[in-house]
């Protein structure tokens, strides 16, 4: 018998990761500091770590912390932001030690391994069945690591055929949909 979860999905406006959750039973809560664009009964609007410091029990949280300030892409304009970087570390730091027992953070390659921990492993989309490559770090702590459910040929880079910011953080369905099960498997 699988045992539900208080679930918080953070720092994700598409609610896509909240909609798999849901499927199973989960109460599950999500925080951003934009509405989501998924109906959340637990919708907290603001800053996750205002929501953390009401001690609620949370079993799981997955989040997604902006990458803006982080991810190696920008790796050019990195001389300028330098207090940029540290602030978005600090906030990353924050959300993975917190009091929640199981915590996956999620992030492009960046400089979250070279000044705070490496990643628990890399996925790419392709794993879970969809058709693009997007090396994306997940930082695990409580959790085993996710494993491939479908894998395909990818046929091109998403972050190269996207445009926008939004648009290329959005979460894939089938990394998501395998979280929600496998996670929620190894909870009894």
């Amino acid at each position: 018998m699988v045992k539900l979860m208080r679930v918080l999905i953070g720092c994700e406006s598409s609610g896509i990761t909240v909609i798999e959750f849901n499927k199973l039973g989960h109460e599950v809560w999500s925080c951003d500091l934009n509405d989501s664009e998924v109906y959340c009964k637990n919708h907290f609007k603001g800053d996750i770590l205002e929501l953390l410091d009401k001690n609620i029990d949370f079993d799981l949280m997955i989040a997604y912390p902006p990458c803006t300030h982080l991810a190696i892409s920008g790796a050019r304009h990195f001389h300028y932001k330098q207090k940029l970087q540290d602030e978005a570390l600090s906030f990353f730091v924050k959300l993975f030690t917190s009091k929640i027992p199981r915590v996956c953070l999620e992030n492009p390659v960046g400089i979250i391994s070279t000044r705070f921990i490496e990643p628990s492993q890399y996925i790419e989309p392709y794993y879970f069945g969809e058709p693009y490559t997007k090396k994306t770090g997940l930082w695990l702590r409580g959790l085993n690591l996710l494993e491939a459910t479908d894998v395909v040929k990818p046929l091109y880079s998403y972050a190269h055929t996207v445009s926008g910011a939004k648009a290329r953080a959005k979460t894939f369905q089938g990394i998501a949909k395998a979280m929600a099960e496998q996670w929620t498997k190894e909870i009894r």
